[in-house]
């Protein structure tokens, strides 16, 4: 909590400008893991604010490279701490602030049999297909590879026979999307594309609205990994930028990560 506070204070020194209000929108960057939920926030700043907010959604990495290369960014909120620490190390954003916290679940088709206890064994089943989003590109697969690595410590050998079979279906530069208003993972779990998908645990409510039938299987203790989501506000941006990005570290915001089911570092804790 200091260490989010800290960072809070830092953030607010660096985008300090100006009291005027801009008329363009906030330009907002964000993993695609947060559309629901940032979507919720953006509006929930405007009508508070008065101030537009145009969003782009997509994998952090890619978001990333496209903002090094000069797209016009303000906020970057991205679904690791690595990709807006690239920026900010470059000079090219303030600090990099911890904002909400995921975790990696595995989502299985009906027909699989699978338990937190089977799990691993089921994933290195060679008659069974494992979707994971793509490294580097999507931090989501990025993860996903540590579940694998954490798996080696549990089975000799597991690690590479899950990195191998893995199918990158989601995340990169040329994987297909969904169909307008679906679920990328919860589409591809239906379609037989995959039959089991590390994905963020975020995505059970969606996927359960969409294809009650898809089961949320939680990763045993041994597999567990946990994602850790960053904000930076981009150098040169509007003190409105600065607004936005304070509104989401403050407990409104906080408020509504939490609804959609993220951890939320910096609201107050029960009790104290």
């Amino acid at each position: 909590m200091r260490r989010s506070l800290a960072g809070l204070v830092l953030m607010a020194a660096v985008v300090a400008g100006p009291a005027t209000c801009a008329q363009e929108p906030v330009l907002l960057h964000a993993a695609g893991s947060l559309r629901a939920a940032l979507t919720e926030v953006t509006q929930a700043f405007t009508a508070q604010s008065g101030l537009a907010v145009k969003s782009a959604f997509g994998a952090s990495g890619l978001l990333r490279e496209r903002i090094a290369k000069g797209e016009s960014a303000e906020v970057f909120a991205s679904a690791d701490l690595g990709n807006p620490r690239v920026l900010a190390k470059a000079g090219r954003s303030g600090p990099v602030v911890l904002f909400a916290r995921n975790e990696l679940c595995a989502f299985a088709r009906p027909e699989v049999a699978v338990t937190p206890e089977t799990l691993l064994e089921r994933m290195l089943d060679a008659s069974l297909k494992l979707g994971t989003s793509t490294p580097r590109a999507d931090p989501s697969g990025d993860y996903a590879f540590q579940v694998f690595a954490r798996a080696e410590t549990v089975k000799p050998g597991a690690r590479a026979a899950l990195e191998a079979k893995a199918m990158q279906l989601t995340g990169g530069p040329g994987t297909a999307p969904a169909p307008d208003g679906l679920n990328i993972y919860g589409h591809n779990l239906a379609s037989g594309a995959a039959d089991i998908f590390l994905a963020y645990c975020t995505n059970a409510a969606p996927i359960a609205k969409e294809q009650p039938r898809i089961r949320l299987v939680r990763l045993p203790p041994e597999l567990t990994v946990g994602a850790e989501y960053g904000l930076t506000v981009m150098s040169g941006a509007s003190p409105n930028a600065g607004r936005l990005a304070m509104f989401i570290l403050a407990q409104e915001g906080q408020a509504i990560l939490a609804r959609h089911g993220f951890s939320a570092p910096t609201l107050p804790r029960e009790g104290g």
